[in-house]
Formats: structure tokens, sequence, C-alpha cells
């Protein structure tokens, strides 16, 4: 008991030493997520002593961020260095394809962004998968830097510039209540078959990436582009999932686990691989259902409706 004591009050006094003066937006890796972020967190605690002194700078808030990363190709997959410059005062990310271009390829605004550690997927242990939208839909891109740190950095300056922006935005909003609109990671992503509106089309096995109420499907994971997007609103607007298909439904997939997600427009019909897969994908649904909608997902939901997707 004694023991249990003296560790518990040590790893206190630990944080209270190194953890003195985290920012509120530092991103806090958890044993699930990918090694980079494990790393250099620990690094920053107790190699580099970033967070022991209160008052001090930190490189993530410099008010931009302007350096090299690779990123993918969207047609040829490539990885080619590209300049990003990232600024708290236009509130956007810009990338471009010539280190003295006068004009980005990209402008991304911060409040449409995400970012988030996809290694496996990239085939390199630092690699960043940044989404935004654009016209609407979602924009894939694929990036990395051979430095962790440096990716890590970037990732929580973007967290920095973001949390900045909703400040303005909402001045009356607290840090609990901004904190869950930053970079997050996916809910789920994996393979499931689906058919068309019609439901005569032949199923078809597409990637499917879950971020909170938009679900993206892709004919490859890296995809630059959703081939189409599914906004998951409220049960108690008239969406709801659940196991099976209709009895109508004409499933000549190779999977027979099925799931029909109902909208207020149509209904959505996929099929799993295996049952415990179509299970954690209904709780996935479930959960997002069941979560109170924002203000800015009722506009979401709105645009989502009028843009037809």
């Amino acid at each position: 008991m004694l023991r249990l004591w003296y560790v518990c009050n040590g790893n206190d006094l630990m944080k209270s030493k190194y953890e003195a003066a985290v920012p509120v937006y530092y991103y806090k890796p958890t044993h699930k997520d990918c090694q980079v972020l494990r790393e250099q967190w620990i690094r920053a605690k107790y190699e580099r002593k970033e967070f022991s002194e209160p008052g001090k700078n930190f490189t993530y808030e410099e008010g931009t961020r302007d350096g090299m990363l690779m990123k993918r190709g969207r047609d040829n997959g490539q990885f080619l260095s590209r300049r990003f410059v990232l600024s708290e005062r236009e509130g956007t990310l810009k990338y471009f394809t010539k280190y003295d271009a006068k004009e980005p390829k990209a402008v991304i605004k911060v409040d449409t962004m995400n970012a988030t550690f996809q290694p496996e997927k990239i085939g390199n242990p630092n690699g960043l998968q940044i989404t935004y939208l654009k016209d609407y839909s979602t924009r894939n891109m694929f990036v990395y830097h051979d430095s962790g740190k440096e990716i890590v950095d970037w990732l929580n300056s973007i967290r920095a510039v973001q949390l900045h922006y909703l400040k303005v935005a909402f001045p009356g909003a607290t840090d609990a209540e901004l904190l869950p609109r930053l970079t997050r990671n996916f809910l789920k992503e994996g393979y499931m078959e689906k058919t068309g509106p019609r439901q005569t089309e032949g199923f078809k096995k597409r990637w499917f990436t879950l971020d909170h109420r938009r679900l993206m499907y892709f004919k490859d994971p890296l995809d630059a582009f959703a081939k189409g997007e599914v906004f998951l609103g409220n049960k108690d607007h008239g969406y709801n999932a659940y196991p099976g298909l209709p009895a109508s439904a004409h499933c000549n997939g190779a999977w027979q686990h099925g799931i029909t997600i109902e909208t207020p427009d149509r209904c959505f019909l996929f099929t799993c691989e295996t049952e415990s897969d179509q299970q954690d994908w209904l709780k996935h649904f479930t959960d997002v259902m069941s979560a109170t909608m924002s203000p800015q997902e009722y506009t979401s939901e709105n645009e989502e409706l009028f843009n037809g997707h």
C-alpha cells in the first residue's frame, strides 16, 4: 500500500515538474497513438523540457510556420518536396509546388481542416493525412517529414492556429468547448461493400472513413477525393442505422453481413466481411447518431442536403 502511495505521488510529482506548462492545444498522445507521437511527447517533456517553465515561448505559437514537407502527388502517387506555409493571421495553410512560387497551389482554411497521423496507410512512420473541404467535398493530402520532431511540430502548430481562430470566432466559448474542434483522429476506417442508390447495382468494395458525422468512401485508401459522402445526423431527425439489408435488396457481393443507414433523403446499403466488423461499424454509427448536434453541424447538414451529397 505504501509502495503504491509512493508510485502515485511520484507520478504526480513528475507530472507537476515536466508537464507544468503544456499548452492547452498540444496533442497529448495515448497508448493508441502511433510511435512518432508518443516518442516526441516523451522527448518534448524529458529531453527538451519544453513544458517545465511557465511563461516560456513555444515554437507552435509563432503565428506562422514555413517549411518543406514531402507530399504525395494526387495522380502519380510520387512523393515530392513542397513548401507549406501556415498563417495564424490569415487562418490558412497554403502549399506551393515550387519554393519561390508566387501563387499557392492550394489555400486551406484552418476551420475546415483536419490532420491525423496515418503511418500504415501512407507507408511512412511520420506520415500525416491532411483533410479539408473543397467545394463541399473532402480532399485528402498525404505528407511526411524525415524528422519526427518536425512533423509533430507541424501538427501542434496547426492546432495552435485552429484554437486561435476559434477563440476569435467564438469569444464566449471555453477551451473545453473548443478543443474537440481541433484536429482529431478518425473514429473508424476500413473496407465495406456498398451498392448504388437504385439498390440494384452490384456491391463494390470501397474504403470507408468515419470522420465524426462524415462517412466518406473511396476506391483506394490513398485517393485524393472521396467518391461520395454520407452525413450522419441525429436519430431524432430521421437518421438510423441497423443490421441487415431490406428484403428487396439484391446482395450479389462476397460479403454477407449487411448494414442499412437511413437518412431523410435515402437508404444506404453496406456489407461487411465479418460479423464483428459489422457490429463495430454499427456501434460507431449509433454513437454518432445519438450525440447532440452542434449549431455548426446543423449548418453542415443543411449544406449536405442542399448540395445533394
